[in-house]
This record gives structure tokens, sequence and C-alpha cells, in this order.
């Protein structure tokens, strides 16, 4: 795919709008006594915040794995983003499965919350170099 710098903002705009309800709802979710919708929603809040970052860098990785080595080249290798939004990313893709298709999960409220509190703060570290990336372009 290749888009202007301008398609890429807008785009990237798009997809961090998307991301920031995506954790909106896994704030409501969770409040709501839903844990299982919170961690899926905080998984998919971290994903489109990533997504919306690396097509700035030129990069629309298809596949989660894809996500995690696209992250890693350039933003993480690069000591743009620290290690843990990798290692946070991993932990929501995890728990996510296990929420969504396993069959005998224990997901507690404690559970939801730590992984929603970990979301919110990759979310932070990834819109502040998403932010770098705007004003550089």
């Amino acid at each position: 795919m290749t888009l202007s710098i301008e398609e890429k903002k807008q785009l990237s705009n798009v997809r961090m709008d998307k991301a920031d309800g995506f954790i909106s709802d896994a704030e409501k979710t969770l409040s709501g006594g839903l844990y299982r919708t919170s961690i899926n929603r905080s998984y998919y809040a971290v994903l489109n915040a990533a997504r919306a970052l690396l097509i700035l860098a030129g990069s629309n990785p298809e596949t989660h794995e894809g996500i995690i080595t696209m992250l890693s080249l350039h933003f993480i290798k690069k000591g743009i983003l620290p290690q843990s939004v990798i290692k946070t990313y991993k932990n929501l893709l995890s728990h996510r499965t296990d929420a969504d298709y396993g069959d005998f999960d224990s997901i507690t409220s404690d559970d939801a919350k730590e992984l929603l509190m970990h979301a919110q703060e990759a979310m932070r570290h990834i819109e502040s170099a998403r932010q770098k990336l705007l004003s550089e372009m």
C-alpha cells in the first residue's frame, strides 16, 4: 500500500480514535463486571494504537505477530518505545485469546484491572511516539 504523507496521517488518526474507543469500552465493561470483554477491548485498543503508529513508519502488518515484529524493528530496537510495550502487547494477546476461546479460564476483576492499566500505559507510550512522528512529518 502506497500512501501519501497526508493519507498516512489521516489513517493514523482514524486508528488512534478507534483505539481510544476500545480503551473506553474496556473501562466501561470492567466496571460492569464483564471481565472477558474488558480484556478483549484492552487488547484491541493497544492493537489499533500500534497500527496507528506503524502506518506512520510506512508499515501495515496484517497479523498479530507482524505487529510485534514491526514494533520491535521500527520502535523498540531504536529506543523510541520501551520494551514493556511489546511485553504488554504479548500479554494482552495471550489473555485475550484465553478469554475469547478458552473453555476453563478463570478471569478475575483484578486480572482485568491489571491488564487495563498496562494497556493504558502502553497506549500512552505509543501516542507519545505517534505525536512525535506526526510533528516531524
